[in-house]
């Protein structure tokens, strides 16, 4: 089984590192190409899976290098989706991490984004923060939230910081923060609570969160838009004893069933059902 993984590697946190870590961890050999250097990739290969960084959309993919298999990731900004829908038709499969983008796509496959359980992991220092996020303000309502958390819990950790450092923001803070601006499961509520942390995270008007298998104060703490992340935050850091039990099911629940390696068996598994490969690469 020969496979090519396309990505541009601009970050060492990019996601098409974490599926590179991901072949590695299944035991598939893979040949990473950039995508500058996509019209000297070889033929011959039984797969080639491009991973969406997030620019370079108008790349033609070329016909001899097929079977291929787009993984959609930026389809929740507006500039990004609609270079997505014009380009969905030249690859032969299409997976997208949104699943409202995946339905929109209409044969597209919802696999979303998870953690990395080497990478998210909890540092086990002492806790030190009240409340800790790791990420840019963003637009509103996000950065509003932000502040207003900066503001009422001085003691926290809000801010960006290095991939390296984020576990240890979430593992060492009482209360892990997250916003998901567009309706969707973005990557921090994996990789927070991959981290060991008690998430806070807003309620979305779809049932995403269930059909991933992750419950309202089973898993983590949902709020609702405005005052009312103060009050869950308020009582959570008030019981100790259930940010431990909130942190521990959310930890072994993502670690289950919401790593990248858990993310690539199933590309794989529906690559195959696909293009009918003679073995299963696994």
């Amino acid at each position: 089984m020969k496979v090519a993984l396309i990505f541009d590697a601009l970050r060492p946190d990019t996601t098409g590192t974490y599926f590179a870590r991901a072949f590695d961890q299944l035991g598939v050999a893979f040949d990473h190409f950039p995508l500058k250097q996509l019209e000297s990739i070889p033929s011959g290969y039984d797969w080639h899976l491009r991973i969406d960084h997030g620019d370079d959309y108008e790349v033609r993919w070329p016909d001899r290098l097929r079977p291929v298999s787009f993984y959609a990731i930026d389809t929740h900004l507006a500039h990004s989706w609609k270079k997505v829908q014009r380009v969905a038709p030249w690859y032969d499969q299409v997976f997208c991490c949104h699943r409202e983008a995946a339905e929109r796509l209409r044969e597209a496959e919802w696999v979303p984004v998870g953690c990395d359980p080497e990478i998210h992991a909890p540092s086990g220092g002492a806790v030190e923060w009240d409340v800790g996020f790791v990420g840019t303000d963003g637009g509103v309502p996000r950065k509003f939230y932000l502040q207003a958390l900066r503001e009422r819990y001085p003691n926290s950790r809000i801010g960006t910081g290095d991939y390296r450092q984020m576990s240890g923001v979430y593992s060492r803070s009482r209360v892990s923060f997250n916003y998901s601006i567009r309706d969707d499961v973005n990557m921090r509520v994996f990789e927070a609570l991959a981290s060991g942390g008690c998430l806070v995270t807003n309620r979305l008007a779809n049932d995403d969160y269930a059909r991933l298998g992750l419950a309202d104060n089973e898993h983590f703490v949902l709020y609702d838009p405005g005052t009312d992340v103060f009050a869950k935050i308020d009582a959570l850091l008030k019981d100790p004893s259930r940010r431990e039990k909130l942190a521990k099911n959310g930890r072994a629940a993502v670690l289950a069933a919401h790593t990248y390696k858990h993310r690539l068996e199933r590309m794989m598994e529906l690559a195959n059902s696909r293009f009918g490969w003679r073995r299963v690469p696994v």
